[in-house]
């Protein structure tokens, strides 16, 4: 991209600065158009042609094809993910009944997201919510409240060696994936607008670490739902070992999404700590279940298998907190 250099002028008790001639020309702008001027949390400023570009509407057009639905219905996922407002999808004939409702059941998985118009021929829906009144940081630990609790029920199943809950897990990680998708799209909305970004104090490494951190709690709601997957507790000796490993990972992500939230390197190594801890208590079980392997195969597979689940769990957690920087930055070497 051009840079240019201007030097401030003073006219009058205002200070002056005149903008490069081909900007002006491929914006067509004139003299009386209005630019704004966005100030920056680094001390920069951003100069943008007008309001109407930022309030500009993108559309999406799907044409429906009842042979292609699983790719179609990605389309609509995709579209909202890359910020479009408007989604329609239009047939040359009609929409089938059974397709219509799997793009219905598709759209309202996303929220914001509204049908506004409905025929046989074409649905339409819009993204209702102002972008600029959203705050990642708020849909973050929305995102994780709901894993938590996800997990603290899971773990709950383990400790009375029943687990009823998958049916309860199942229903909430629906939710997890509806606010993901609402964080990921204001992420890469940001990521491309970036009077967005500064509207939002987003930087451009803030950017790529929340969709980091998004996906990241994601993954974590999937493995809890393997965790909760029906298996036989009855067949696990050492359920009290478990259900201390399952409050340091509790206590890992209670850090690790507070650490990252306020960029507290500190909070961040505890959490780090607290992973060596955890792996110490795993091995010790299994350790105990490999004892025991001849005697209950079947106790040794569930124990492996619930150890597996919980370690993918906390290691969501250890890369959560090492997306957060350093206290200190190591000064380059300089010659005396």
């Amino acid at each position: 991209m051009p840079r240019y250099a201007r030097r401030l002028q003073r006219i009058g008790s205002s200070i002056l600065i005149s903008l490069p001639s081909q900007w002006i020309k491929s914006n067509n702008l004139k003299k009386g158009s209005i630019v704004p001027v966005d100030v920056n949390r680094d001390n920069t400023i951003s100069i943008f042609p007008s309001e109407s570009e930022a309030e500009h509407t993108k559309e999406a057009m799907i044409q429906y094809s009842p042979a292609s639905m699983d790719m179609l219905v990605n389309q609509v996922y995709g579209a909202y993910l890359l910020g479009y407002d408007m989604i329609r999808v239009r047939a040359a004939n009609s929409i089938t009944y059974e397709d219509a409702e799997r793009f219905k059941r598709a759209m309202r998985k996303l929220v914001g997201l509204e049908i506004i118009d409905e025929d046989r021929k074409s649905i339409t829906s819009q993204f209702l919510l102002d972008p600029n009144t959203l705050d990642a940081e708020k849909i973050l630990r929305r995102l994780n409240s709901i894993v938590a609790g996800m997990f603290r029920e899971s773990m709950e199943a383990i400790r009375s060696k029943e687990n009823t809950v998958r049916k309860s897990i199942d229903a909430r990680d629906d939710e997890v994936d509806r606010q993901y998708f609402l964080l990921v799209r204001l992420i890469r909305s940001a990521m491309m607008d970036q009077r967005l970004a500064g509207k939002l104090n987003l930087s451009n490494i803030d950017i790529l670490d929340y969709r980091i951190a998004a996906n990241l709690l994601e993954s974590a709601g999937d493995y809890i739902v393997d965790l909760a997957s029906p298996q036989d507790f009855s067949h696990i000796y050492y359920v009290d070992k478990f259900v201390q490993a399952g409050e340091l990972v509790e206590k890992m992500q209670e850090r690790a999404v507070m650490a990252f939230a306020s960029k507290n390197r500190s909070e961040s190594i505890i959490v780090l700590n607290m992973y060596g801890k955890f792996n110490e208590a795993m091995n010790a079980v299994k350790e105990m279940s490999a004892a025991d392997k001849a005697e209950d195969p079947e106790s040794t597979i569930a124990v492996l298998n619930l150890a597996y689940s919980m370690d993918r769990i906390a290691k969501c957690w250890v890369d959560v907190a090492d997306l957060v920087k350093p206290v200190h930055l190591v000064e380059p070497f300089k010659n005396p």
